[in-house]
């Protein structure tokens, strides 16, 4: 299926459809970049005031910055609540679509965020996943069909305060597990 003519909003079109293709055909030295300038300039994060900083040669860590300015401030002169939350969105999903491949689906399932004080400084995230976690997801994946993991985002200023806890959680299966059983729960529900 063709994802820029399907329908985002129909749950047959798969995760794996909407992937970027043509990170892919980009030659590995510049795909740290690629990723990089992905980030940066999509609407939704660009829109939030966040910054990837950094992107590790072999993808598996993101680290990023919010800065505090006209744009991320609330009311009261803080950072955003909405901004903290919204450069968490999709990195670890991003990051494990990347380094598990198109056989995978990966959603983010649900999220939450503890606010422990405000932040009147920049912020910053790391995201990390290990080789030993990617090879335990596809152990997992082959033995169960479907997974969910549980990934925490602390945002912390430049000495290492913490100010935020994000928690997601990320659904990740086998393709064509993920396929049956979408098709199995349309059937069911023709009954």
């Amino acid at each position: 299926m063709n994802a820029s003519k399907a329908n985002i909003c129909d749950e047959n079109v798969l995760a794996a459809d909407v992937r970027p293709r043509w990170l892919m055909k980009v030659p590995p030295f510049l795909r740290t970049f690629a990723v990089k300038l992905g980030f940066n300039f999509h609407p939704t994060f660009l829109g939030a005031g966040g910054h990837v900083d950094y992107v590790s040669e072999d993808l598996s860590q993101i680290r990023m910055r919010l800065p505090l300015n006209w744009r991320t401030k609330n009311i009261v002169g803080s950072l955003f609540g909405g901004s903290l939350f919204a450069i968490t969105d999709g990195v670890h999903m991003a990051m494990l679509s990347l380094k598990l491949g198109r056989e995978y689906i990966i959603w983010d399932r649900s999220a939450k965020i503890r606010f422990l004080k405000p932040g009147f400084c920049d912020l910053y995230a790391e995201f990390t996943i290990s080789k030993d976690e990617i090879s335990g997801i596809r152990a997992e994946v082959v033995q169960n069909g479907e997974i969910k993991r549980n990934y925490l985002v602390e945002l912390k200023d430049k000495s290492g305060s913490v100010y935020a806890i994000v928690e997601r959680e990320i659904y990740i299966a086998n393709k064509e597990f993920h396929k049956n059983k979408q098709n199995l729960k349309k059937a069911t529900n023709l009954m």
